[in-house]
């Protein structure tokens, strides 16, 4: 459908257009094609944590945090710092390796484990107090609405699921597929079967500024979902 799981922030240095030889239809993309996105160069993403995450994991008391798709470990770096003990998962096992070197590198290795896990096949065990699954979209015919139900079962009492996807093309984009980015009323309803009863505190469209592929900044509309498991 679209991208991966990624940290996609103000300084993002992903310049991609979802050109068309990437797969619109059929299985997802798997790891072979994800650790050959990642190996087009030495870093794919800013390093930062997703703005987003910042804004809403910001108050919470940390816990233990699951980050779906972590990519090259912005968020789960940013997660660890500020007190939580993560759990990263990604595809790519490039991405994994750059990720655990970041952690590495700002001191938190002991506080972040990474696993390998197509989510499409296997998941994490455990619940969390946080589960954050940040652009967590594919190229393929990726079941996202239910691996977002599967996310949520792993929300701890009390915990809170943060659901953020792009709410459509950025406009400089010229190269659009045909494809559904859900609003955030559909992912409400998508995670209805497991998250009914709980307490929606965002659901929302929000703007962000993001580099565009010449580097001058540009404005994209994504979509964010935060919801908590009652006590």
């Amino acid at each position: 459908m679209t991208e991966h799981a990624h940290t996609d922030t103000d300084t993002d240095t992903d310049t991609h257009t979802h050109s068309h030889h990437y797969p619109v239809t059929g299985p997802p993309a798997g790891e072979e094609f994800w650790n050959g996105r990642y190996g087009e160069s030495d870093r794919i993403w800013s390093g930062e944590p997703n703005a987003m995450l910042v804004r809403e994991v910001s108050g919470l008391a940390p816990g233990r945090a699951l980050d779906l798709g972590c990519g090259e470990g912005g968020d789960a770096v940013w997660l660890a710092r500020h007190g939580w003990t993560v759990t990263g998962t990604d595809i790519s096992g490039v991405a994994l390796g750059r990720a655990a070197e970041h952690a590495a590198d700002a001191g938190l290795a002991d506080r972040i484990s990474f696993a390998r896990h197509d989510l499409t096949e296997s998941f994490p065990e455990g619940e969390f107090d946080l589960v954050s699954a940040c652009f967590l979209h594919n190229y393929g015919d990726f079941p996202r609405d239910a691996v977002l139900r599967t996310a949520a079962a792993a929300v701890a009492p009390g915990g809170t699921l943060l659901v953020v996807g792009h709410a459509g093309w950025a406009p400089w984009q010229e190269e659009r597929e045909e494809a559904h980015f859900p609003t955030p009323e559909e992912v409400l309803a998508q995670l209805e079967p497991v998250t009914a009863g709980w307490e929606v505190l965002r659901a929302e469209e929000t703007e962000r500024v993001q580099a565009q592929p010449d580097g001058t900044p540009g404005t994209r509309t994504d979509n964010v979902v935060r919801v908590r498991r009652p006590a």
